[in-house]
């Protein structure tokens, strides 16, 4: 989620837990910490292990890097730091290990190094089977005990989606924001808050992450809203709930300047940012607001999600926004005036 001349954000509702049934969600626009477990262990160092003959890296002498997959051993799926473990401690001198690099998959064979001071056997790989960050909080859907986030999916480096087991989205309190400018993106800085849990993650989709609302969670504060349509979506005025400094969300003006009800990608409509508020404390959207809801005509109907790089400013602007000429073309979504991620795209989807 960056901008460098302005922002194309993909603004998404997805109530994949509302029921036909439920028509009042109470909202979001506050931020979350997330901690993903994910089903996939990546390799994020490679170390020496201290033997009775020296120092050891089984892990560089068989050709495993920094950013691989450890996919399988001994033929084994792999789907946790503890497998691996467990899988080593077995009685062999030599295992087989699948590794993924990009999109291709490699076996090499290791002999682990026997650890001179626990006299376990080591890989002298260090592995991290968890994804942690910080977003938003779309709605939260009483009725079911469900909550809507992030408005967007986690992806790996290659862009899949990333299957998730679980994992925890906790309180976040923002402590500073670092305001996007011209060919620098923009972000939320934030602590999580441990003392406080949202909910636990059930789902990882196109649309966001989705999950269990703590039995306890305190809604008393929340604004309840109605669900919007994507029928509903006009041009013309609207908000954003996001939230800057702490953990409340504050309203911040919008504006729907177009409407594509038919996009298969879930970008059914751009939104400008109106309020100078958000343009002078973050410079628009920026990492950390995705999911940030969308409210027009007292009903929620989008989310925030992605920020694009946008580095060609065309000359031909009508009335102080985009030539349709313009936005039609290659998707080039691209804006003369609005310097600081004051135009952003949008879009609209449930899922059932």
């Amino acid at each position: 989620m960056v901008f460098i001349v302005m922002l194309l954000c993909i603004v998404s509702f997805s109530p994949i837990t509302a029921s036909a049934g439920t028509q009042t969600l109470y909202l979001g626009g506050f931020p979350a910490g997330f901690t993903l477990n994910t089903t996939t262990v990546e390799v994020i160092g490679i170390c020496e292990v201290m033997t009775s003959d020296g120092m050891r890296s089984p892990a560089r002498e068989s050709g495993i890097r920094t950013g691989d997959i450890i996919d399988k051993i001994n033929g084994r799926e792999v789907n946790c730091t503890k497998d691996v473990n467990n899988i080593i401690a077995e009685e062999y001198k030599k295992f087989e290990v699948t590794i993924l690099r990009g999109r291709e998959a490699i076996t090499v064979d290791v002999v682990p190094a026997i650890d001179l001071t626990t006299k376990a056997k080591r890989l002298g790989v260090l592995v991290k089977d968890s994804i942690n960050g910080i977003g938003t909080v779309t709605y939260i859907d009483k009725t079911n005990n469900k909550f809507a986030s992030l408005g967007h999916p986690v992806t790996d480096p290659n862009g899949s989606l990333v299957e998730i087991n679980g994992g925890t989205v906790f309180g976040c309190f923002i402590y500073d924001v670092k305001k996007g400018v011209k060919g620098t993106p923009g972000e939320l800085r934030g602590a999580f808050e441990s003392s406080t849990v949202l909910g636990k993650a059930a789902v990882n989709c196109a649309c966001g992450i989705y999950g269990d609302l703590a039995k306890n969670y305190d809604v008393s504060k929340l604004i309840k809203v109605e669900k919007g349509s994507l029928d509903s979506v006009k041009i013309g005025k609207a908000c954003i709930y996001s939230t800057l400094e702490g953990f409340e969300a504050k309203k911040y003006d919008i504006s729907i300047v177009k409407v594509d009800k038919h996009n298969k990608d879930n970008r059914n409509f751009v939104i400008k940012i109106d309020d100078e508020r958000l343009v002078d404390k973050s410079g628009g959207i920026v990492q950390g607001m995705s999911g940030s809801p969308i409210v027009q005509n007292g009903k929620i109907i989008g989310a925030v999600t992605h920020v694009f790089v946008i580095i060609w400013i065309p000359t031909m602007v009508i009335k102080g926004l985009i030539s349709q000429k313009y936005l039609e073309k290659e998707n080039n979504f691209i804006i003369n005036s609005f310097v600081g991620g004051k135009l952003a795209e949008a879009g609209f989807s449930f899922l059932n």
